[in-house]
């Protein structure tokens, strides 16, 4: 590839391309897991819009060149980032809401905080996630969930249409009518896998003021909370969520956690809460009537600076006992690194409205998780090979002493780029038709990738 060709992408787009070491370039390629902080593009194409996108995929083909989009550049394993061509969609961030028909439509660059901001006026919403700075593209292809999922369901539940340009520079409209093959792939089937996504439109529903809450025990009571509180969950209304975690950085004993809303009164959600505060007495407990936006600002929550690492398990039924105590005894003894954030374990309430969807009616398999359980941990980019070794191999083994108690699935969304079984664990039964999909409309693997369907 030579400085030629680079210029003649440049002249193609009205975007702007930008090389190794010209200014912005680090900021449109870093991926913000700093795990991945090594890998440099050959370019970055930041697009001023879809005829921009088609461009510089037609030139990536020709000039035989890697290519992947970056919306928020939030992969957990780095893969908006890549040796070959980044396609920036930062600048195509326009959102458009329109209350009479709930109808949302997102420009495939835009950001939970740019999505957020357009609906707010009219009082609806759909499921969204908890990270003001994560993009809408990634999440919607993954699946998507949040605290409001067991009511309003996945982020790609509530997809109507996308559009998006192929390995071959078309531009295709998919809703479930015309390309619903495709349709059906990007709800759910992953990011980057069957072209650029370069607009979504939701269907969003009213919202109203509901309850949010932030409880915090110490280390000693985590084997109680994480029992009842699983119990409440399952007994409790869709109207419900919770975020079960214990964290631990340093020497600390380890802080348990809960967090989540409901949509419902602070007196309702007292009186579902009303075990877990009777056997455990929380040293910190926030529990009050909020707005709709209120909440979802208490329940924001970013992704530790960094680099990290994730594995998840989905689960049909509650922890026992004897796996929240191997959970708990891992988290004891995180190795520590020069990262604040250190280590931890957390169960994400699903069900509910998630799971009154098929498996197989969209790519997203995972109808019937009760809850997510996340495991992860964290370093920081001066540390040492031998802590890195050592904070990687304390989370293959946690996965490994918790997978008797949990199911086979994992969430594509918390892509691990350290899964082997990840075409089983994120797909499930779906997996050969995604492939299928993709060797028809990218059979020359112009989007492949670690994890890619199909490879």
């Amino acid at each position: 590839m030579t400085d030629a060709d680079w210029r003649r992408l440049d002249r193609a787009v009205d975007g702007r391309v930008r090389r190794p070491g010209e200014a912005g370039f680090r900021d449109a390629s870093m991926p913000f897991n700093k795990r991945f902080a090594g890998t440099t593009p050959g370019g970055v194409v930041s697009v001023a819009g879809t005829e921009d996108v088609r461009r510089a995929i037609v030139w990536a083909r020709d000039a035989g060149v890697d290519v992947v989009a970056r919306c928020g550049g939030h992969s957990y394993a780095g893969h908006s980032v890549g040796t070959g061509l980044v396609i920036d969609l930062g600048a195509m961030n326009t959102v458009s809401a329109n209350g009479s028909t709930g109808l949302v439509t997102v420009a495939g660059g835009a950001l939970m905080a740019d999505v957020y901001a357009a609906v707010q006026p009219h009082e609806m919403a759909f499921a969204l996630g908890n990270g003001a700075s994560v993009g809408i593209a990634g999440l919607t292809l993954g699946g998507g969930c949040g605290a409001t999922s067991r009511v309003l369901g996945l982020t790609a539940d509530a997809l109507v249409e996308t559009t998006l340009v192929t390995a071959d520079g078309q531009v295709l409209r998919c809703d479930a009518n015309t390309n619903a093959d495709l349709f059906w792939a990007c709800r759910g089937g992953g990011g980057g896998n069957f072209g650029v996504n370069v607009s979504f439109t939701f269907q969003a529903r009213p919202v109203a003021d509901c309850a949010s809450y932030l409880l915090l025990w110490d280390r000693a009571d985590a084997p109680k909370v994480f029992s009842v509180l699983q119990e409440i969950a399952l007994r409790a209304p869709d109207e419900f969520a919770t975020r079960i975690g214990i964290s631990k950085a340093g020497e600390s004993k380890g802080v348990v956690s809960a967090i989540g809303q409901h949509f419902g009164s602070a007196k309702e959600l007292r009186e579902i809460l009303d075990p877990v505060l009777s056997v455990a007495q929380p040293i910190r407990a926030d529990i009050a009537d909020r707005t709709f936006w209120e909440a979802k600002d208490d329940l924001l929550h970013e992704t530790s600076e960094g680099a990290f690492a994730v594995r998840t398990n989905t689960t049909t039924r509650p922890l026992p006992e004897e796996a929240i105590a191997t959970m708990l005894s891992f988290v004891d003894r995180v190795p520590g690194s020069g990262n604040p954030d250190g280590g931890g374990a957390a169960l994400f309430s699903w069900g509910g409205a998630i799971n009154r969807v098929g498996a197989t009616e969209t790519a997203f398999a995972h109808r019937n998780a009760l809850f997510l359980l996340s495991m992860d941990v964290s370093w920081a980019e001066a540390d040492n090979p031998a802590v890195v070794d050592a904070n990687l191999r304390w989370l293959a083994e946690l996965a490994d002493a918790m997978s008797p108690y949990v199911s086979e699935g994992a969430f594509q969304n918390f892509i691990d780029p350290d899964l082997e079984s990840w075409r089983d664990a994120y797909y499930g039964a779906n997996y050969p038709r995604l492939k299928e999909i993709k060797e028809r409309v990218d059979p020359d693997g112009v989007f492949t990738f670690a994890q890619s369907i199909g490879s």
